[in-house]
Protein backbone atom coordinates (compact mmCIF):
# COMPACT_ATOMS: atom_id res chain seq x y z
CA UNK A 1 0.00 0.00 0.00
CA UNK A 2 1.06 3.38 -1.15
CA UNK A 3 1.94 6.23 1.84
CA UNK A 4 -1.22 8.32 0.55
CA UNK A 5 -3.37 5.25 0.32
CA UNK A 6 -1.95 4.61 3.75
CA UNK A 7 -3.19 7.79 5.63
CA UNK A 8 -6.20 8.00 4.12
CA UNK A 9 -7.23 4.02 4.91
CA UNK A 10 -6.20 4.83 8.23
CA UNK A 11 -7.37 8.45 9.08
CA UNK A 12 -11.04 8.57 8.52
CA UNK A 13 -11.31 12.54 8.84
CA UNK A 14 -14.98 13.00 8.75
CA UNK A 15 -15.04 10.75 12.04
CA UNK A 16 -12.62 12.93 13.72
CA UNK A 17 -14.30 16.02 15.25
CA UNK A 18 -11.15 17.98 16.59
CA UNK A 19 -10.46 21.18 16.01
CA UNK A 20 -7.17 20.04 14.00
CA UNK A 21 -4.72 17.30 13.89
CA UNK A 22 -1.77 17.05 11.45
CA UNK A 23 -0.36 13.65 10.34
CA UNK A 24 3.40 13.46 9.11
CA UNK A 25 4.79 10.63 6.31
CA UNK A 26 8.03 10.18 4.72
CA UNK A 27 6.85 9.15 1.56
CA UNK A 28 10.44 7.35 -0.16
CA UNK A 29 9.01 7.23 -3.71
CA UNK A 30 6.58 9.19 -5.77
CA UNK A 31 3.47 8.84 -5.05
CA UNK A 32 -0.06 10.19 -5.85
CA UNK A 33 -3.97 9.87 -5.17
CA UNK A 34 -5.46 7.24 -7.90
CA UNK A 35 -8.40 10.05 -8.05
CA UNK A 36 -9.67 12.96 -6.25
CA UNK A 37 -11.60 12.47 -2.85
CA UNK A 38 -12.97 15.15 -0.17
CA UNK A 39 -13.82 15.48 3.41
CA UNK A 40 -15.38 17.72 5.59
CA UNK A 41 -12.04 19.11 7.75
CA UNK A 42 -9.97 21.43 5.29
CA UNK A 43 -6.15 20.57 4.49
CA UNK A 44 -2.85 22.44 4.38
CA UNK A 45 -0.59 20.53 3.04
CA UNK A 46 2.98 21.32 3.49
CA UNK A 47 6.41 19.48 2.87
CA UNK A 48 9.39 19.90 5.28
CA UNK A 49 11.63 18.37 2.85
CA UNK A 50 10.88 16.88 -0.97
CA UNK A 51 7.56 18.56 -3.22
CA UNK A 52 4.05 18.68 -3.38
CA UNK A 53 1.16 19.45 -6.11
CA UNK A 54 -2.04 19.67 -5.55
CA UNK A 55 -4.69 18.93 -8.19
CA UNK A 56 -8.11 20.25 -7.68
CA UNK A 57 -10.98 20.71 -10.56
CA UNK A 58 -9.76 24.49 -10.95
CA UNK A 59 -5.93 23.81 -11.26
CA UNK A 60 -2.98 22.60 -9.91
CA UNK A 61 -1.25 23.85 -6.78
CA UNK A 62 2.60 23.82 -6.36
CA UNK A 63 3.41 23.35 -2.21
CA UNK A 64 6.79 25.02 -2.52
CA UNK A 65 8.87 25.36 0.89
CA UNK A 66 7.91 27.29 4.00
CA UNK A 67 4.84 27.61 2.57
CA UNK A 68 1.56 25.39 2.46
CA UNK A 69 -1.76 24.89 0.39
CA UNK A 70 -5.03 25.25 1.48
CA UNK A 71 -7.67 23.17 0.58
CA UNK A 72 -11.10 24.18 1.65
CA UNK A 73 -13.23 21.38 3.59
CA UNK A 74 -15.41 19.73 0.55
CA UNK A 75 -12.99 20.76 -1.94
CA UNK A 76 -12.12 17.25 -4.27
CA UNK A 77 -8.90 17.06 -4.49
CA UNK A 78 -5.75 14.99 -5.03
CA UNK A 79 -1.66 14.73 -4.36
CA UNK A 80 1.15 14.13 -6.28
CA UNK A 81 4.33 13.66 -4.18
CA UNK A 82 7.80 12.79 -4.83
CA UNK A 83 10.03 10.17 -3.61
CA UNK A 84 11.84 11.50 -0.51
CA UNK A 85 9.04 14.16 0.81
CA UNK A 86 8.23 14.62 4.75
CA UNK A 87 4.64 15.56 4.09
CA UNK A 88 3.07 17.21 6.68
CA UNK A 89 -0.98 17.49 6.65
CA UNK A 90 -3.05 20.01 8.91
CA UNK A 91 -6.68 19.10 8.97
CA UNK A 92 -8.78 21.47 9.72
CA UNK A 93 -12.73 21.61 11.19
CA UNK A 94 -14.83 23.87 9.10
CA UNK A 95 -14.72 27.45 10.97
CA UNK A 96 -12.28 26.70 13.30
CA UNK A 97 -10.24 29.38 12.19
CA UNK A 98 -10.38 32.59 9.86
CA UNK A 99 -9.26 30.63 6.64
CA UNK A 100 -9.94 31.52 3.29
CA UNK A 101 -13.06 29.95 1.48
CA UNK A 102 -10.60 29.36 -1.36
CA UNK A 103 -7.78 27.12 -2.69
CA UNK A 104 -4.51 29.50 -2.36
CA UNK A 105 -1.03 29.43 -0.72
CA UNK A 106 -0.39 30.34 2.62
CA UNK A 107 2.96 31.29 4.48
CA UNK A 108 4.38 28.98 6.85
CA UNK A 109 6.45 30.86 9.48
CA UNK A 110 8.84 28.57 11.19
CA UNK A 111 6.66 29.04 14.64
CA UNK A 112 4.10 27.79 12.68
CA UNK A 113 6.01 24.73 11.24
CA UNK A 114 6.89 23.60 14.45
CA UNK A 115 3.54 23.58 15.96
CA UNK A 116 2.28 21.73 13.03
CA UNK A 117 5.04 18.66 13.75
CA UNK A 118 4.59 19.02 17.34
CA UNK A 119 0.92 18.59 16.93
CA UNK A 120 1.88 15.87 14.41
CA UNK A 121 3.60 13.84 16.84
CA UNK A 122 0.12 14.14 19.67
CA UNK A 123 -2.73 11.76 19.75
CA UNK A 124 -5.55 12.59 17.37
CA UNK A 125 -8.43 12.65 20.00
CA UNK A 126 -7.63 15.08 22.74
CA UNK A 127 -10.61 17.33 25.12
CA UNK A 128 -11.43 20.71 25.15
CA UNK A 129 -9.07 22.96 27.17
CA UNK A 130 -6.52 19.79 27.38
CA UNK A 131 -2.78 21.22 26.70
CA UNK A 132 -3.12 19.85 23.18
CA UNK A 133 -6.42 22.10 22.63
CA UNK A 134 -4.31 24.66 23.68
CA UNK A 135 -1.74 24.28 21.31
CA UNK A 136 -3.86 24.17 18.41
CA UNK A 137 -5.75 27.52 19.25
CA UNK A 138 -2.45 29.31 19.11
CA UNK A 139 -1.80 27.38 16.13
CA UNK A 140 -5.18 28.05 14.60
CA UNK A 141 -4.44 31.70 15.34
CA UNK A 142 -1.11 32.11 13.64
CA UNK A 143 -1.82 30.14 10.49
CA UNK A 144 -5.16 32.74 10.02
CA UNK A 145 -3.01 35.90 10.10
CA UNK A 146 -0.48 33.91 7.43
CA UNK A 147 -0.23 36.19 3.99
CA UNK A 148 -1.77 34.24 0.96
CA UNK A 149 0.45 33.52 -2.27
CA UNK A 150 -0.44 32.28 -5.55
CA UNK A 151 1.99 28.87 -7.21
CA UNK A 152 -1.40 27.65 -9.37
CA UNK A 153 -1.41 26.62 -12.98
CA UNK A 154 -5.39 27.07 -13.81
CA UNK A 155 -7.02 24.33 -15.36
CA UNK A 156 -10.84 24.94 -17.03
CA UNK A 157 -13.98 23.10 -17.29
CA UNK A 158 -14.13 23.60 -20.96
CA UNK A 159 -13.07 20.20 -22.41
CA UNK A 160 -10.85 20.93 -25.31
CA UNK A 161 -8.98 23.72 -23.09
CA UNK A 162 -9.08 20.54 -19.87
CA UNK A 163 -7.61 17.70 -22.80
CA UNK A 164 -4.97 20.40 -23.72
CA UNK A 165 -4.22 20.76 -20.00
CA UNK A 166 -4.05 17.37 -19.39
CA UNK A 167 -1.74 16.49 -22.36
CA UNK A 168 0.79 19.49 -21.19
CA UNK A 169 0.73 17.80 -17.54
CA UNK A 170 1.60 15.16 -18.69
CA UNK A 171 4.31 16.06 -21.06
CA UNK A 172 5.39 19.82 -19.71
CA UNK A 173 8.21 19.87 -22.19
CA UNK A 174 6.18 19.55 -25.52
CA UNK A 175 7.22 23.20 -27.54
CA UNK A 176 4.36 23.02 -29.99
CA UNK A 177 3.22 26.24 -30.36
CA UNK A 178 -0.55 27.80 -30.04
CA UNK A 179 -0.73 27.20 -33.79
CA UNK A 180 0.39 23.34 -33.59
CA UNK A 181 -1.79 22.73 -30.54
CA UNK A 182 -5.04 24.58 -32.04
CA UNK A 183 -4.46 22.23 -35.14
CA UNK A 184 -4.40 19.12 -32.92
CA UNK A 185 -7.60 20.17 -30.92
CA UNK A 186 -9.16 20.99 -34.62
CA UNK A 187 -9.50 24.83 -34.20
CA UNK A 188 -8.11 28.16 -35.48
CA UNK A 189 -5.18 29.24 -33.51
CA UNK A 190 -7.29 32.42 -32.99
CA UNK A 191 -10.02 30.61 -31.23
CA UNK A 192 -7.68 28.40 -29.17
CA UNK A 193 -5.86 31.56 -27.57
CA UNK A 194 -9.32 33.21 -27.03
CA UNK A 195 -10.71 30.68 -24.88
CA UNK A 196 -7.24 30.01 -23.16
CA UNK A 197 -7.65 33.81 -22.09
CA UNK A 198 -11.10 33.88 -21.26
CA UNK A 199 -11.56 30.38 -18.85
CA UNK A 200 -7.60 30.86 -17.31
CA UNK A 201 -7.13 35.01 -17.41
CA UNK A 202 -3.78 34.52 -19.00
CA UNK A 203 -2.35 34.15 -22.79
CA UNK A 204 -1.34 30.62 -24.08
CA UNK A 205 2.56 31.50 -23.94
CA UNK A 206 1.89 32.81 -20.05
CA UNK A 207 -0.22 29.83 -18.86
CA UNK A 208 2.27 26.78 -20.18
CA UNK A 209 4.96 28.99 -19.11
CA UNK A 210 2.71 28.62 -15.32
CA UNK A 211 2.98 24.74 -15.71
CA UNK A 212 6.73 24.93 -16.38
CA UNK A 213 7.48 26.98 -13.34
CA UNK A 214 5.43 24.51 -10.86
CA UNK A 215 7.13 21.74 -12.49
CA UNK A 216 10.74 23.19 -12.68
CA UNK A 217 10.07 23.37 -9.08
CA UNK A 218 9.21 20.41 -8.22
CA UNK A 219 12.07 19.16 -9.95
CA UNK A 220 14.60 21.32 -8.41
CA UNK A 221 13.28 20.86 -4.91
CA UNK A 222 13.28 16.75 -5.61
CA UNK A 223 17.49 16.97 -6.63
CA UNK A 224 17.46 17.83 -10.36
CA UNK A 225 19.97 19.66 -12.05
CA UNK A 226 18.91 23.08 -13.51
CA UNK A 227 20.89 21.58 -16.80
CA UNK A 228 18.18 18.50 -16.62
CA UNK A 229 15.11 20.83 -15.75
CA UNK A 230 15.90 22.77 -18.88
CA UNK A 231 16.04 19.82 -21.08
CA UNK A 232 13.03 17.99 -19.41
CA UNK A 233 10.97 20.94 -20.13
CA UNK A 234 12.44 21.80 -23.71
CA UNK A 235 14.32 24.46 -23.69
CA UNK A 236 17.36 24.79 -26.22
CA UNK A 237 20.11 26.27 -23.64
CA UNK A 238 20.16 26.21 -20.10
CA UNK A 239 20.58 30.09 -20.14
CA UNK A 240 17.04 30.32 -21.52
CA UNK A 241 15.46 28.72 -18.89
CA UNK A 242 17.31 30.37 -16.38
CA UNK A 243 15.95 33.83 -18.03
CA UNK A 244 12.88 32.73 -18.16
CA UNK A 245 13.03 31.76 -14.43
CA UNK A 246 14.35 34.59 -13.36
CA UNK A 247 11.83 36.70 -15.25
CA UNK A 248 8.62 34.77 -13.85
CA UNK A 249 10.41 34.42 -10.24
CA UNK A 250 12.72 37.42 -9.61
CA UNK A 251 15.78 35.11 -9.17
CA UNK A 252 17.91 32.04 -10.37
CA UNK A 253 17.25 28.38 -9.73
CA UNK A 254 20.07 27.90 -7.52
CA UNK A 255 19.33 31.57 -5.46
CA UNK A 256 15.67 30.46 -5.12
CA UNK A 257 16.39 27.03 -3.94
CA UNK A 258 19.17 28.41 -1.22
CA UNK A 259 16.51 30.74 0.00
CA UNK A 260 13.79 29.15 0.35
CA UNK A 261 15.14 25.67 1.54
CA UNK A 262 16.22 27.46 4.65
Amino acid sequence: MSVLAYLRANNDLDRIMQSAIALRAHVPVDDRDPEMHFHRKGQLVAALRGSVICEVPTGLWMVPPQCGVWIPGGTPHSMRVSGGTDLLLLCVEPDAAGLPKNCCTLSITPLLRELIVRLSSLPKYYERGQSTDRLVCVMLEELSEMSVEELYFPISNNIRIRRLADELVRNPGDRRTAKDWAAHAAMSERTLTRIVLEETGMTFGRWRQQLQIIVALQWLYSGKSVQNIAEGLGYESVSAFINMFKKTLGKSPARYLAETAR
